[in-house]
């Protein structure tokens, strides 16, 4: 009896611990649907606090014991590079299993893939360039700064991209030399039941990496609370975050969150306002809304607004919403009914609070599956709770302003700081007003292209310390300073009571 269904969909997923697949200790499983026809595909083992503890003692083996810390950086960087190319060649099949378990559109799954690979070759590059610090103080001493691996990462990912979320934080991690315990999210457990195949056939010692399926009250819990988990890399929402800050705090874990958004894009009236539409609805709509730096808040200069909003309304009608599987959907499933029915909240109380302009709810050729129209809402208020909170979905909020000021003033006034967008011909303003939002990125007439070398993170309710480029690197290693005399030590002599002891 065979475990994958024809399409090549698993549908039994287990853990994999020191190298090996295993069921949880407890034998509990739970079941795994898809976004399309909210109908059980698989049965996946549901880890608790046994399986943690197991998963965690092998990476703490492979830490000690294995070769995988103290291999020279080039070598591991071969390893990296290796995987890349399997996932690279595998990207067509990594691409339909990342659309059937999450819902998106197949032709932006295929964009997941290949940035995942890419993450690989960066970060390969990246370890083998980095340097170490040394300073001298002539005649006196060489201080010197060595990078070594922190020990047992503890990695815990969201279920929007979640293959490519995942080699985010797998690849510097395993780049500095770190060992692993990875805790997907329940929702989309598929494809990282594929990394133990792609890691251990690209030269990954077992025991390096290890995975845990599971509930996060549970899993992503104990791993949490883990004493010999030195630190947590989390992306997800806000509230899971304060809850992870709060139960690394006994055993002062280092910590690396990336939370909610709910960005503004503010539109000066000198704007392309072509080009600004092409991002706006670029920026929401792709990935099925759920993104976190999503521009779901757009602010329009009052001279342009209605023009603005009819034409969003417009090519928001328009969005192409269907299968997941069909490459021309534009925007596919939500990822599970749970979210589903949290997003369709957010539209009712949208429809009591702005001037519905497009969407608001189910398709007419969709009867059943996870499917929203792109919603679209004007004249919403800054008090709103679709203004304020994050719905990540396929919604968007439009709000009029007449001056600077009152762009600066709405775009700052929410408890979130991830991303913003500034379009304006004004080059001056544009960087003027970029630099007074509270956002940890700014993309100014520009959509959300992200060079792999620049840090990624926010402020405020979005997110604590920052990630990419070199940063990743500072987080998964710890600062080892080494200071050598390199002449005649003087120091004063404690304790010798003659005349030498002053000299």
């Amino acid at each position: 009896m065979t475990d994958t269904r024809p399409d090549g969909v698993p549908t039994r997923i287990r853990h994999h611990i020191a190298g090996a697949p295993v069921d949880s200790v407890s034998g509990a499983t739970f079941e795994v649907i898809d976004p399309v026809t909210n109908r059980p595909y698989a049965s996946a083992a549901a880890g608790g606090p046994d399986d943690i503890d197991n998963a965690v003692a092998a990476a703490r083996t492979a830490f000690t014991e294995g070769p995988w810390p103290e291999m020279p950086a080039r070598e591991r960087a071969r390893v990296l590079y290796r995987i890349a190319d399997a996932v690279q060649e595998r990207g067509a099949d990594l691409a339909h299993l990342e659309s059937f378990d999450t819902g998106l559109p197949i032709t932006q799954a295929r964009g997941q893939a290949a940035r995942a690979a890419e993450n690989f070759r960066f970060f390969g590059d990246l370890i083998v360039g980095m340097n170490e610090d040394a300073y001298r103080v002539p005649g006196t001493q060489l201080n010197y700064v060595v990078r070594k691996p922190v020990g047992v990462a503890g990695l815990i990912t969201p279920w929007n991209t979640p293959f490519m979320l995942e080699s985010w934080k797998l690849a510097p991690a395993l780049a500095a030399g770190c060992t692993i315990v990875l805790k997907p999210a329940e929702f989309t457990p598929l494809s990282a039941s594929l990394w133990p195949g792609i890691l251990a056939d690209a030269g990954v010692p077992d025991g390096v990496f290890n995975l845990v399926n599971g509930i996060g009250e549970e899993a992503g819990a104990a791993l949490v609370a883990h004493r010999d988990v030195p630190l947590i890399s989390f992306t997800g929402e806000t509230t899971t975050g304060r809850t992870i800050m709060r139960d690394a705090a006994p055993h002062l874990k280092g910590l690396s969150m990336e939370l909610g958004g709910k960005s503004p894009v503010i539109v000066f009236a000198d704007a392309d306002l072509d080009a600004c539409l092409d991002s706006a609805l670029f920026g929401v709509f792709s990935l099925n809304g759920e993104r976190c730096t999503a521009g779901s808040r757009i602010l329009v200069e009052r001279s342009v607004y209605e023009e603005f909003a009819q034409r969003y309304a417009e090519r928001a009608r328009n969005v192409a919403v269907g299968p997941p599987q069909d490459p021309a959907t534009e925007v596919g499933a939500l990822v599970h009914p749970d979210h589903y029915e949290r997003v369709l909240d957010y539209v009712e109380t949208g429809k009591r609070e702005g001037r519905l302009l497009a969407g608001g709810g189910r398709p007419e050729h969709l009867s059943e599956g996870n499917y929203l129209a792109p919603t679209v809402f004007a004249d919403v208020p800054r008090d709103a709770r679709i203004f304020q909170e994050e719905i990540f979905g396929p919604v968007v909020a439009l709000t009029p302003f007449d001056t600077e000021e009152e762009a600066i003033e709405l775009a700052n006034d929410v408890d979130y700081g991830l991303a913003g967008y500034v379009w304006t011909s004004d080059l001056r303003r544009g960087h003027r007003v970029g630099q007074s939002i509270e956002a940890g990125m700014v993309w100014l007439n520009s959509h959300n292209i992200r060079d792999l070398r620049t840090p990624f993170g926010g402020v405020k309710n979005s997110g604590v310390g920052h990630e990419g480029g070199t940063r990743s690197i500072d987080f998964y290693t710890n600062e080892h300073i080494v200071h050598v005399a390199t002449g005649d030590v003087h120091v004063t002599r404690f304790g010798v009571r003659t005349e030498e002891a002053r000299v």
